[in-house]
């Protein structure tokens, strides 16, 4: 596997690779991997011919009271993961490098899709997002691109972004990884202590109650969130950050769920936030 860590490498191994008539896979990353992660590498492996994955904490996308000093970071071990399912070249560049003095572009996706959940309470937060994925996707001219449905919201907002700019990449969207209990793989599930692990159980077991009730008939999106937020506020751990339930993948607000809905929850554990959700109608 190449470790390629300037704009200038990154750019002299695509050229070969798209010389020899190969197709990019890209999973952008900021480290920390887990087997989410190497989720998107596998998913990357079977529909391109050659992976790419960036590793770079992206300091643009956090807030001034975000944990970006905080965020874990661990390249040798992402690096040993990388190489075991087969990625062909992780990219992992310095701030400097890609925010290099006298940096002034910025990629804003406007609207509703921004506004609400995540961009809602993380204001910049999908300005750093859509700036650095833009970033990636003109670096490795990228075929295709791998993202987890846990950041859904996200992918809307890369959907559109590439949708409207006229971009030749493919973006795809890959379930989320759970541990055995139905715990969302996160990066930072590592700064939960044991008793705030086992409340986090919370939220996903709240999502399948959600899925359960939509099942058996019930479309009313305030009696679900009703149903959600009575079991998540039964958790004396959790602080609720937001419950969310919007058409999907519009994000537009419903009452009652016609065909897909996206479900989703931030919820705090100490100090940890916590996101997760689940796509209804979707299957």
């Amino acid at each position: 596997m190449k470790v390629l860590t300037t704009v200038a490498e990154v750019k002299s191994f695509v050229r070969a690779v798209k010389k020899a008539g190969k197709t990019i896979g890209l999973v952008p990353t900021m480290g920390a991997l887990h087997e989410g992660h190497l989720t998107l590498m596998r998913h990357a492996k079977k529909n391109a011919d050659v992976v790419i994955a960036s590793v770079f904490v992206n300091p643009t996308q956090f807030g001034p009271n975000e944990d970006f000093d905080a965020y874990p970071r661990g390249f040798s071990r992402d690096c040993e993961k990388l190489d075991s399912v087969g990625v062909d070249a992780v990219f992992h560049p310095s701030a400097e490098e890609m925010y290099p003095k006298g940096y002034t572009a910025y990629v804003t996706v406007d609207g509703d899709i921004t506004n609400k959940l995540c961009g809602a309470k993380r204001p910049g937060h999908f300005r750093g997002v859509a700036t650095v994925v833009t970033k990636l996707f003109n670096i490795t001219e990228a075929d295709k691109a791998f993202f987890g449905q846990k950041d859904a919201q996200q992918v809307v907002v890369i959907k559109r972004f590439v949708r409207d700019l006229n971009m030749n990449v493919e973006v795809n969207m890959v379930p989320i990884v759970r541990a055995e209990d139905g715990l969302a793989l996160s990066s930072r599930n590592k700064y939960l202590s044991d008793k705030e692990k086992k409340a986090a159980l919370v939220l996903s077991k709240s999502l399948k109650e959600a899925q359960k009730a939509f099942k058996s008939g019930k479309k009313s999106v305030t009696e679900l969130k009703a149903l959600i937020t009575e079991k998540i506020q039964a958790e004396p751990l959790a602080q609720i950050d937001y419950i969310d339930i919007y058409t999907f993948p519009d994000l537009e607000e419903c009452e009652m769920i016609a065909k897909e809905a996206l479900v989703a929850l931030a919820v705090k554990f100490g100090t940890t936030r916590l996101i997760d959700n689940t796509i209804l109608g979707g299957e």
